[in-house]
């Protein structure tokens, strides 16, 4: 898979292609039926398949401030986007001026002058160009005068049965609301896999080295979603071993016992005993097993970790 950044990249040689628009945050299940529907097209077109995305998040540009808790990094995302099988992930830098193309300025810059789209495939919630002024019935109806097909899909296959009976569509936004609850497990249904927090690791205060218990305490990116407070267990993955994952017990929170007041990332690996500091690694959640809390004593709290430890041994082993 090729990967641009910016337009510039494009081979002077470049023909026709088949894309599609998007943030594309986690690659989520319903990201994943529009990207595959992309790719399916393409190939029957004989072009390659285009993955036209974004950074930074439009949404930090349009409004300061604003920058949702961002679900994969870019470098995650490019990958899970090779692995469906596309052609080219371009990502366009977000910037004002970008931001003020009109929704028919964005499609003859972008899509007809420099991409020389044939086919256009988004969600049918899709919006485009400034103040979001574009719709699937615009992008048709420009396709129709630039020549390009446009195609609005469905988002179909994209549902989980709620509590109450009702439907709940595959989203950014609903991952993101699941991780912020500390519900990895309904994450996981919508990514399709175990949501992930990469990050580098760190020395930190050294406490859980005292109670038997050493972590790697994880510098995590600004924006990430980091699951609400708990305990979990999850997959530990080293940078500089992407085929290997090891079982750890993550603390996320303050570490109430002992009156802490910074909110840290926490994973004790199971059965790993060789220095981690400085590498770049990521932890993939599987399951919360807990709230933390607070601990009357020290040995309290070391029972407590050793049935996390126990129990995330036997979940991962299962």
């Amino acid at each position: 898979m090729q990967r641009w950044r910016g337009l510039a990249e494009l081979p002077g040689n470049w023909g026709r292609c088949v894309v599609t628009i998007g943030v594309f945050d986690g690659v989520h299940r319903g990201h994943q039926a529009l990207i595959r529907r992309t790719v399916e097209v393409a190939r029957e077109r004989g072009v390659p398949s285009v993955v036209l995305t974004f950074d930074p998040h439009p949404s930090e540009v349009v409004r300061p401030g604003s920058h949702p808790a961002q679900l994969t990094t870019l470098r995650r995302k490019a990958e899970l986007v090779e692995q469906l099988g596309v052609d080219v992930f371009a990502v366009l830098p977000f910037t004002p001026e970008l931001s003020r193309l009109t929704a028919h300025e964005f499609v003859h810059e972008v899509l007809v002058d420099r991409l020389h789209a044939a086919a256009v495939i988004v969600g049918e919630n899709f919006t485009f160009g400034a103040k979001a002024a574009g719709d699937v019935t615009l992008l048709r109806s420009l396709g129709r005068r630039f020549g390009f097909v446009a195609q609005g899909a469905e988002l179909q296959g994209q549902a989980l049965t709620a509590g109450d009976g009702s439907e709940i569509t595959f989203s950014s936004t609903y991952v993101r609301s699941c991780i912020d609850a500390g519900d990895v497990t309904a994450a996981a249904d919508a990514l399709g896999r175990p949501h992930r927090l990469e990050g580098i690791v760190v020395r930190g205060a050294g406490r859980g080295h005292d109670l038997g218990f050493p972590t790697a305490n994880l510098s995590t990116p600004r924006y990430a979603a980091v699951p609400a407070d708990g305990i979990y267990s999850a997959w530990f993955v080293r940078e500089s071993e992407p085929g290997t994952r090891h079982r750890a017990a993550v603390s996320i929170g303050t570490n109430p016992t002992f009156s802490g007041r910074e909110r840290t990332v926490e994973a004790f690996v199971l059965d790993w005993d060789s220095d981690l500091y400085g590498q770049r690694v990521a932890l993939d959640f599987v399951v919360k097993l807990r709230e933390t809390a607070r601990f009357d004593s020290v040995e309290a709290l070391i029972r407590q970790m050793e049935d996390d430890v126990e129990r995330t041994r036997t979940l991962l082993t299962e």
